[in-house]
């Protein structure tokens, strides 16, 4: 799963992009609205972490143009401002949350995991598919009730095709979420992985679609 952060305080940003990645987050840092901007263009992310206060373009205007653009992705403004007017405008301008500076991280990666399984549509972290079952918030998946080792790339790919079972996804979009628009990687980065997903968890689990990528059943 794939974040983007937008922030121009780089103490801080610092900080959140190693909170996230740490728990298995693949983080796109913009520094600020443009960048943001630019970076939504191309690439599709669970969730967005929005500063207001930044150069250039604000976080409040970026996120309208976000929203007249069609993207729906979950937005939650993390600002030092606690004035109710600010609250108000990033709410109406299409925010789906609001956490004021300073904050703990443990909660920031709650309410990550909140906005992310609410457009989902689910109302916990597990899900569970057939015999495996996998746990968005300890990060750990199980067939048959046994545990599985995964690796990081294992499960970023895993916990996004799960996320989306019953629709193929491409390679370009699984490679999204393991690295940013900025990475260079192996060419056959998902072939392996999803090789070694299909060993640990059933041959049929991953359907492969020619020209479609991949899917896992519902």
């Amino acid at each position: 799963m794939s974040v983007l952060l937008v922030e121009d305080d780089s103490l801080l940003g610092e900080g959140m992009r190693r909170a996230l990645e740490r728990v298995g987050y693949t983080v796109t840092w913009a520094k600020d609205g443009e960048e943001a901007l630019a970076a939504v263009s191309t690439q599709k992310y669970s969730c967005t972490l929005l500063d207001l206060r930044m150069p250039h373009l604000g976080g409040i205007e970026a996120l309208k143009q976000m929203r007249a653009r069609g993207d729906r992705t979950p937005v939650i403004i993390v600002t030092a401002s606690e004035r109710p007017d600010q609250k108000v405008k990033g709410l109406d301008a299409g925010a789906d949350d609001y956490l004021v500076k300073p904050f703990d991280l443990e909660e920031l990666l709650a309410r990550v995991r909140a906005q992310i399984r609410r457009h989902d549509g689910r109302t916990t972290d597990a899900i569970t598919i057939g015999k495996v079952c996998l746990d968005l918030a300890a990060r750990t998946a199980t067939l048959d009730s046994n545990p599985v080792a995964l690796t990081a790339k294992e499960y970023r790919i895993l916990a996004h095709l799960m996320r989306k079972a019953g629709s193929f996804i491409n390679k370009q979009e699984l490679e999204d979420t393991l690295y940013d628009h900025n990475t260079e990687f192996e060419s056959n980065t998902i072939e392996v992985a999803i090789y070694a997903l299909r060993r640990k968890l059933g041959a049929k689990f991953i359907i492969t679609g020619r020209g479609l990528g991949y899917m896992v059943s519902r």
